[in-house]
C-alpha cells in the first residue's frame, strides 16, 4: 500500500491563493460511457490553473479529497478521480474494500478515457474553467501522472510522487521510461531516497530518457525519505514535504511573489 489508511496530506507551508470557493462529490462520465466517482475543490482565484489528482491503488481515498482541498486553498482548482467505476461501480466503499482485485482490472484505455473526462471537467465552468492544466499522482498514480505527458490532453506539465518509472517486465509497453521519448510537456518527479522499490538507477534512467528526448524535467530525490513520505504524520520528513509542496506550487505557477 502506498499510504497508511489514516494518512493525510501535509499542509502547504505557504499561502498563495484566495481560498476555496466550493467542493463537490461528483460522478463523471468518460467517452466510452463509464461513470466514475470524483471529488472537486475549486479556488476563488480568478484565472487559476487546474490539477488532476491521480490516487494510489486505493482509488478515491479521503487522502485525495483532503489534498484537493489543500490545492484549492493554494489557488489551484483540483479534481481527484476514482479508478474503479468499471469494476466496482459508484457505491461507497469502506476500509475493507478489496482494492487490489480491482487494480488488476484497470486498463490503459480505461485510464485514458477517465483522465480525459477529468481534464474536460477541470476545463468546464463547473470544474473551475482552468485554461492551464497539470496532473499529480502518487505511487501507481505517479506513474499514471507521468504518462499523462504522453496522452493528448494538452497538459502544461505532470508531477509524480514515487511513481515507478521502469517497467514491470519486458512486455510493459507503458512504462514511463519507455514512453518518455513521446512526452509532450515538462515533468516533475519527487522520490524518496530510501524507497527500495525505486532505486537511484531507475530514476537516473528516466531522467536520461527525458533529457535525450529534449523533455524539460526535474527529478528530486529526498535523502532518507521512504516511499509515501508525503504524509502529515511523518514529522521526521516535514522538510521534504514542505519542499515538495513548494516545488509543486512553483511548477504550476502558484507561488506568491
Amino acid at each position: 500500500m502506498c499510504h497508511e489508511p489514516t494518512a493525510r496530506p501535509p499542509l502547504p507551508p505557504i499561502g498563495g491563493g484566495a481560498g476555496p470557493a466550493g467542493e463537490d462529490d461528483l460522478v463523471l462520465e468518460a467517452s466510452d460511457g463509464n461513470r466514475f466517482n470524483a471529488f472537486s475543490a475549486r479556488t476563488a482565484d480568478p484565472g487559476a490553473p487546474g490539477i488532476m489528482i491521480l490516487p494510489d491503488v486505493r482509488g478515491l481515498h479521503p487522502f485525495y479529497r483532503d489534498l484537493a482541498i489543500r490545492f484549492a486553498g493554494s489557488g489551484v482548482h483540483a479534481t481527484a478521480l476514482d479508478y474503479f467505476g468499471r469494476s466496482a461501480g459508484l457505491v461507497e466503499r469502506d476500509e475493507d474494500f478489496d482494492f487490489m482485485s480491482h487494480v488488476r482490472q484497470i486498463t490503459p484505455d480505461g485510464v485514458g478515457a477517465d483522465t480525459a473526462a477529468t481534464v474536460a471537467h477541470l476545463r468546464s465552468e463547473v470544474g473551475g474553467g482552468a485554461d492551464r492544466l497539470y496532473s499529480v499522482g502518487f505511487c501507481m498514480g505517479g506513474r499514471i501522472s507521468f504518462n499523462q505527458a504522453w496522452r493528448d490532453n494538452g497538459l502544461a506539465g505532470v508531477i509524480g510522487f514515487y511513481g515507478g518509472p521502469r517497467g514491470r517486465g519486458p512486455d510493459d509497453e507503458t512504462a514511463p521510461v519507455r514512453l518518455a521519448a513521446r512526452y509532450r510537456c515538462p515533468v516533475l518527479g519527487l522520490f524518496g531516497g530510501a524507497d527500495e522499490n525505486i532505486p537511484t538507477e531507475a530514476i537516473d534512467a528516466f531522467r536520461a530518457a527525458l533529457d535525450g528526448a529534449g523533455v524539460t524535467n526535474e527529478m528530486v530525490v529526498y535523502p532518507g525519505a521512504p516511499h509515501s513520505f508525503f504524509d502529515r504524520t511523518f514529522d521526521e520528513h516535514r522538510e521534504a514535504c514542505d519542499d515538495a509542496w513548494r516545488r509543486m506550487l512553483g511548477f504550476v505557477g502558484r507561488l506568491p511573489p
